[in-house]
């Protein structure tokens, strides 16, 4: 389990290994609120700007699937189960039994993000992983980065932890969450 605090710890001595020069400009604009602004009136309301994102992460190579199949792919086929929230959501919700944590909120965004998965995952890119977050959106965000990073096989479990217009959510599903002792 990757924590928040063990990121900020290695901030002096992270490397750039394994991240793209043309990616690393891209995910230091994704992971302000500066693309956010110059993106949204582009692509209008907020739903097309959700279903936009969802496009994005489809085509990147994220399947979409439902919560309860990510459980059971994890506990059937190895598949790793990766919260990408913060932890203070961790604290208040618990986490999916067994997820490793990543949080997407790391100092140095989408970048530090990349680094840490990198480190929780063994820099093995071909392993299966599913991401979830809230209510899909961080999730598709990092689909997106992790495919451009070169991850081959990326699950997105965009009902998230909350529910969202995919499906109810893990929680609504009561589906096995560990509380978060260390967050």
């Amino acid at each position: 389990m990757v924590q928040a605090s063990d990121s900020r710890a290695r901030l002096g001595r992270r490397r750039r290994g394994g991240v793209p020069a043309s990616l690393a400009l891209a995910l230091a604009l994704a992971s302000s609120s500066a693309l956010a602004l110059v993106l949204t009136p582009a692509l209008g309301p907020p739903a097309a700007a959700q279903e936009t994102s969802r496009k994005t992460a489809h085509r990147a190579g994220a399947e979409v699937i439902a919560a309860d199949r990510a459980m059971r792919l994890a506990a059937d086929r190895g598949l790793v189960l990766i919260d990408v929230r913060s932890p203070q959501e961790w604290r208040q919700t618990g986490v999916p039994a067994g997820a490793r944590l990543v949080t997407i909120h790391q100092p140095d965004g989408l970048i530090g993000f990349l680094e840490e998965m990198n480190e929780a995952l063994g820099a093995d890119r071909e392993r299966p992983i599913a991401l979830i977050c809230a209510r899909g959106n961080r999730s598709t965000l990092a689909s997106a980065a992790l495919a451009e990073a070169g991850y081959s096989e990326i699950y997105n479990v965009r009902e998230g932890m909350l529910g969202s217009p995919d499906g109810p959510g893990w929680l609504a599903r009561g589906l096995p969450t560990d509380p978060c002792g260390r967050c």
